[in-house]
Order: structure tokens, then sequence, then C-alpha cells
């Protein structure tokens, strides 16, 4: 399997590298001037139905705005980004980096900053007076020594917990649980009934459940200190989050290949809960041709994950400013558009999310997200694991190693002290 992921890499980096090389050179030294053959290379993930169109919708306004600029799509195929984020290591690496580029606000980013890859940002949110638009907590989290390095374009949910109402219903459940231990007894009567309690996907799905459970477990202080030079792993409290973890993961059906066909497994009628992000909603609304064409509040529904009702475990997808940017204007240019209330109004809807500002036009966003929006505007936040606010790569690997181990095993004091391992040797 790594051998062949290897090979795809290299084949893809060979063709990312002539993508570079054709227009990296006319992008060159363009200035201030915003001449004809000015070209903004932005480079992203965003390839699948929805975040392709909100692309587009972006870049619509962009080019408007822009006349002088000449857009270049450098999007990268591959779900989560983790090809497209190895792509462009390799190309700041080799001191060849794009005009901006796609990368998750956050933790993720620190290596970059670290490595000197990254402009500060604070001219543009003192010019465009983002900090009064931006919640002041996603602000804190995303400020690095008092430096911002990004523009966040929208703001994805990670706790939801995606359920069949008639599932449910048949497993005698009346509402959604609200707290761990009545997600456990709900698990159990699901089981009972005959019917997968708990849905899980790959690995990172498994990551993924475990920062809720957490969330839920802990509290939202408690979870939020896990992330800082306070954090206690070794605490009992952390014990009894890791223990409460086992017992829902026991509850889990077969892994399947990935997020979808889990939440569809849900869908479907074959399993009752799923905590997925809220990308999941886009996959079970959206007609067949790109999702499963399903009826929310019939066929699905939602509600926070147990145990973490009042707050919302965010991510977000921010743009940046490399450092040598061929075309740092033509950059800023795009930064402002994707920082501006119209830019972020005209993509979170065709992508399934909602804006990271707080002057939304709410009358855009519906049904699932309407609710959503709500949320950000009234609930304490907390950063995502899996999705690269609150760790760093490396300790993000080192997590999901210790999640794999930990699905073979289940020893929670051998998981406890992975974990405890890889906050004391993560560098954050």
């Amino acid at each position: 399997m790594r051998r062949r992921w290897m090979a795809a890499l290299a084949v893809s980096l060979t063709g990312l590298l002539t993508l570079t090389a054709c227009g990296s050179g006319e992008s060159a030294g363009t200035g201030g001037g915003g001449t004809p053959d000015a070209k903004v290379e932005v480079f992203s993930w965003w390839t699948g139905p929805g975040e392709a169109d909100g692309l587009k919708a972006m870049r619509a306004i962009f080019e408007r705005e822009n006349p002088g600029q000449q857009f270049v799509d450098a999007a990268v195929a591959g779900g989560s980004g983790d090809q497209a984020r190895a792509l462009l290591a390799s190309k700041l690496n080799a001191n060849q980096p794009p005009d901006t580029f796609q990368g998750h606000a956050g933790a993720e980013l620190q290596g970059y900053i670290k490595a000197g890859k990254l402009e500060s940002l604070n001219f543009l949110y003192d010019e465009l007076k983002l900090k009064d638009v931006f919640p002041q907590q996603l602000i804190d989290q995303i400020s690095v020594q008092g430096q911002i390095y990004s523009v966040p374009v929208n703001i994805h949910r990670s706790n939801v917990l995606w359920f069949n109402p008639s599932v449910l219903q048949e497993a005698g459940i009346t509402s959604p649980p609200a707290t761990i231990p009545a997600f456990i007894a709900d698990l159990e009567k699901v089981k009972a009934a005959g019917k997968i309690p708990l849905s899980i996907g790959s690995q990172w799905t498994v990551v993924h459940l475990l920062e809720s459970v957490l969330l839920g477990s802990l509290g939202t202080d408690a979870y939020n200190q896990l992330w800082s030079a306070q954090a206690d792993w070794s605490g009992a409290n952390v014990t009894k989050a890791l223990t409460d973890f086992k017992t829902i993961l026991s509850y889990a059906g077969t892994p399947v290949e990935d997020w979808q066909p889990a939440a569809k497994q849900v869908a479907d009628g074959q399993a009752a809960f799923n905590i997925m992000g809220d990308w999941a909603y886009g996959y079970f609304h959206n007609p067949p041709d790109g999702g499963l064409g399903k009826v929310s509040k019939t066929d699905f529904d939602w509600a926070p994950a147990p145990g973490t009702d009042g707050t919302f475990m965010w991510l977000s997808d921010s743009f940046t400013l490399p450092k040598g940017a061929p075309n740092r204007d033509g950059a800023v240019a795009w930064l402002k558009v994707a920082a501006g209330k119209e830019g972020q109004d005209a993509f979170n809807p065709l992508k399934g999310s909602i804006p990271a500002r707080k002057d939304a036009d709410k009358s855009l966003y519906k049904d699932y997200l309407e609710w959503d929006l709500a949320q950000w505007a009234s609930n304490k936040l907390a950063g995502s694991i899996q999705h690269g606010v609150v760790a760093n790569d490396a300790w993000r690997a080192a997590i999901n190693d210790a999640v794999g181990l930990f699905q073979q095993d289940s020893d929670v004091a051998k998981f406890q002290q992975s974990l405890a391992d890889a906050a004391k040797n993560s560098g954050q």
C-alpha cells in the first residue's frame, strides 16, 4: 500500500511541478500594477462537488474585482487534503511556493510558521478590521505569539451526532442522547434491537470519534487545556474519558473504508449513529449524483455529539500568504475576497459550511446550516484534533498511531501513556 501511495505521489508531484513551471515564470515580478499577464496561483484541494462550485463562485468575485489578474486554479484532488499537503510541502521546501494556499487554520500551519515559510497577515486584519467580524475565540485560537498567518474562509463543525430516526424509534429511543452515559445506554438498546449501534470508517474517523468523546467526557475547559502547556494527559479525568471511549468503540460495527460508507449505513437504516463533521450533511442531503438524496428530519437527523451541547468543535479552511509568493499583490487581492462578506457568502452555501464572519447573510443558510450558524454565534469553541486545529502534524500523526494500536489491544493504560508521550514530544 505504501509503495503504491509513493508511486502515486511521485506522479502527482511531477504533474504539479509541471503546472508550476508553466505558470510561475510569468507570474514573477508583476508588482501592484495588475498587468493582464499577472497570474495568481491558488493552491487548494477543492475539486469535489460543492467545494469546487464554491471556489468557482469566489473566483468570479475575484476576477470581477481584479481585471488585471488571471486566476490559476492549482487544486489537487484528494478528499481531506493529505495528498495536497504532501505536494505543497515539496513546493515550499524547493522555494517554489504558490501565490496562496489552502490549509486548516490552527496548529496544522505551525510547521510552516516555524520554518519561516509564511508572512504574518496582521496588516490585512488591521486593514479589513477582521478582528471586529471574526469571533474573539477564533482570533485567539489562530494567533501565534500575537501574529495571525491565515484567513479563515469557512467554518466546519466536527462534533455532530448523525442518526436515523426510524432506527432509534425501533430501539425505543425517543430523543438523541445528550450525555455520554445516555449515549452508551442507547448504544446498548440499538444492539439489542439487532442493528449496528455505531458506524465507523477508516482509522482517521476513529480519531474523529475520539475528539468528540474527549470533549463530551472532559468538558470544554478541560479539553482545551489538553493543548496548553498546563496539560495533564495522565490525569484521572483523561482515564475516565478514554474508558468511555473504549466502551463506545465496543459498540461500533465493522470498520468500512471511509466516512461516506459509514454515513450511508445510517442513511440506509443499517446503523443508528455516526459521529462525523458537518460535511456529512451534504452527502446525506444532496441529489444522487453527488449525495444520497435523503430527506432531513425523516431519513436522517442531527444533534451535538453527546456531552458537547453548547460547544462548537471547529475546523476551518483558510488561505495563507507564503513568503516569496511570485505575485504577492495578487495573493493579497485573493485573501481580501476570501476574508470578505461577499466572498464567504458566495462560497459557503455551495460548500456546505458556514462563514467565519459574524455578519453573514443568514437568509442564505437553510436547514442544517441555519442551525449550525446559530450554534457558531452562541457556543463556546474547542478545536479539532484530526483536522489540524489543536495539534501539529507530528502530534496528530502520533495520536493516530496510538488510536490504531488501541483498536487492536483495547488497553486503556497503554493508550493513555501513548497519548501522554505524544503530547510531551509534540514540540508545540
